[in-house]
């Protein structure tokens, strides 16, 4: 073979490989461009959360010496969710639900089951939230006596978690959930609550606010 037959030879294969480059690339460019329109057209409007009720057993706050400044809270919430997209699924993979006062946790976190969300559907969950002896600081232990006296604590009930979003066999990356239920809480004469013994059930119906 001639150095010029050679060289024809070395041209080919470079344009060759140009072609399968550029074929290549331009179905990479193609399938994301299917994949953001799918995605802008279908677009997920994101869930709904109400909290429903707030059945409290017990709200202590201590400010003896051993521990100083401690809050004790036993608490069930009902919590509703709605999936409002017509044809997105909601996979909730994990989420924690605690209380917090003045935004300090006084709770431990409750795991939520893992479930899936379909088109429109409604979840309940209804969990027990613990917190014993807590810890909190000078500042929210006086704005917390403060509250106690005025007859009105306002406790926020949070959910954090990842979720992903299906559409057919499609299913997207994970997203942070997060999620603040204000829940105004009424002691003594103020109390506005349906009283059981030492157990008081608030019926609230309070939206939360949603940032997916």
């Amino acid at each position: 073979m001639s150095e010029k037959d050679c060289g024809h030879s070395h041209d080919d294969r470079k344009k060759l490989v140009r072609l399968i480059l550029y074929v290549v690339g331009g179905l990479i460019i193609v399938v994301l461009l299917i994949i953001f329109l799918f995605w802008a057209i279908t677009r997920p409007s994101k869930p709904s959360f109400i909290l429903q009720d707030a059945t409290l057993y017990a709200f202590n706050l201590s400010t003896g010496p051993s521990p100083p400044n401690a809050l004790t809270t036993n608490l069930q919430v009902t919590i509703t969710t709605r999936n409002p997209n017509d044809k997105i699924g909601i996979y909730y993979q994990k989420a924690d639900v605690y209380a917090s006062y003045r935004n300090q946790q006084i709770s431990l976190a409750t795991l939520l089951p893992a479930t899936y969300q379909g088109h429109k559907d409604v979840i309940i969950w209804s969990p027990f939230l613990y917190g014993n002896s807590v810890p909190v600081s000078p500042f929210v232990a006086e704005a917390l006596g403060q509250d106690l006296n005025a007859g009105m604590v306002m406790v926020n009930i949070k959910v954090d978690g990842r979720i992903k979003w299906k559409v057919g066999t499609w299913l997207s990356g994970r997203y942070h959930l997060h999620v603040n239920c204000p829940a105004y809480i009424t002691f003594g004469d103020k109390s506005k609550g349906i009283a059981s013994g030492a157990t008081v059930k608030f019926q609230l119906v309070q939206s939360c606010s949603v940032d997916v």
